[in-house]
């Protein structure tokens, strides 16, 4: 990290992290990078963003207490019916460290972001 200790990337930012928050924050970003492969990373509003064609759809952080997914817009009714058990605020995901990691929904999350903001990850 720098020296003045704030993160410039996102393995910075993830190495500040350790136990079970680093674990849960590893597996976030891997199930998204499953869902969108060709997506870049970097460090927007001190989080990490994941950006896919240059558009900034999806940010993943570390608290305290959990994991948070912003934003998360509204889905269709079957897909907003799971999210909603873990949704903190209209378009914010908190994923509790005292609960088991939804990994799946992490996924469906990146996909619906992939869905609603132009097709195909890669560009095509």
């Amino acid at each position: 990290m720098p020296a003045e200790g704030k993160p410039t990337t996102v393995d910075e930012y993830l190495a500040a992290f350790d136990g079970e928050a680093a674990e849960r924050l590893a597996a976030v970003r891997a199930a998204i990078h499953e869902v969108l492969p060709g997506a870049e990373e970097k460090l927007r509003y001190d989080i990490p963003a994941v950006s896919i064609r240059g558009r900034y759809w999806l940010h993943f952080a570390g608290w305290k207490q959990h994991i948070g997914l912003y934003p998360v817009p509204r889905a269709d009714d079957e897909l907003e019916a799971r999210i909603a058990p873990w949704r903190a605020a209209k378009d914010t995901v908190n994923l509790p460290y005292s609960k088991p990691l939804p990994l799946d929904l992490v996924r469906d999350i990146a996909g619906l972001m992939l869905e609603l903001h132009g097709g195909e990850e890669d560009g095509d």
